[in-house]
């Protein structure tokens, strides 16, 4: 399980260096994150299980924490990969986690925020890839590594969820 508890000044950037110092620790227990089965009370939230004390609408939870937390890392990949998406939509998706249409506008699947940052990271870079590439070339590929090197760890995990 990876948690992260902090003050209020304690923003995703912090989060980022965080993990990146830890990335064995996490890279360790990652697995057991996916395979851990959930029980009729429980929930993920950034990789972490929770207990849902107060019954809450999960897929009302999720999508408003997709909104507040998917944009930051979006902003910061936006500038870094100097690629910027003409809109920006969320969706609980049963079968992608992202997508990018022809007109260079970005989807969201809600249920990301299930996952580790480094996770929604890898997704954002893949779909601001996409507005460069329209495919999966090698092109396309050699970009989002130069981005995010270790993306085929991420995609396995996301792939366990599907």
């Amino acid at each position: 399980m990876i948690q992260i508890r902090a003050n209020n000044y304690f923003d995703i950037f912090d989060a980022k260096e965080l993990i990146a110092r830890k990335a064995s620790w996490i890279e360790k227990h990652l697995n057991s994150f996916s395979k851990q089965p959930l029980n009729s009370d429980e929930f993920y939230y950034l990789g972490v299980k929770h207990k849902n004390l107060d019954n809450r609408d999960l897929d009302k939870f999720y999508a408003l924490e997709a909104k507040k937390i998917i944009p930051p890392i979006l902003q910061e990949c936006s500038q870094l990969m100097q690629l910027f998406p003409t809109s920006i939509k969320y969706r609980k998706n049963k079968r992608t986690w992202g997508s990018c249409n022809f007109k260079n506008g970005l989807n969201f699947n809600t249920l990301l925020v299930k996952f580790p940052l480094e996770v929604i990271e890898y997704v954002v870079i893949h779909e601001l890839a996409h507005i460069k590439y329209k495919n999966h070339s090698k092109d396309f590929w050699n970009l989002v590594y130069k981005y995010c090197s270790d993306y085929k760890k991420r995609e396995e995990t996301l792939k366990s969820f599907l």
